[in-house]
């Protein structure tokens, strides 16, 4: 049983990323293969929920909500950056499919540095 764990261990991919919660706007740096070519895709939006295996993110294509589900353990997750902490009151803030333009806005968390 040891040699199991040893080998799971050895094979596990442990990305450590930022914590985020829902409201935040982050940047998905998303690995994408096309033939034999591999390049990187930048995908910002709010997040609108977090679960402990995925999470989704949101953004405005012109005038078109997308939404796009991210797992959290996938290797083609090359890096996350958080743009923008959001001030909400809700985990899943599914409201926000309903509202465009200005009242769509999240208001931005209030940090307090010492």
């Amino acid at each position: 049983m040891d040699l199991v764990k040893f080998v799971q261990e050895q094979n596990a991919v442990v990305q450590d990323f930022p914590k985020f919660a829902s409201g935040d706007t982050i940047t998905v740096h998303y690995k994408i293969k096309e033939g034999n070519k591999e390049r990187v895709q930048q995908y910002r939006g709010v997040v609108i929920q977090r679960k402990s295996t995925s999470f989704t993110v949101r953004k405005m294509s012109g005038e078109i909500g997308v939404e796009r589900i991210f797992p959290i353990n996938s290797p083609f997750i090359e890096k996350i950056e958080i743009n923008k902490y959001g001030k909400v009151r809700r985990a899943r803030i599914f409201y926000l499919r309903n509202l465009t333009g200005k009242k769509a806005r999240i208001a931005e968390k209030k940090m307090v540095t010492a």
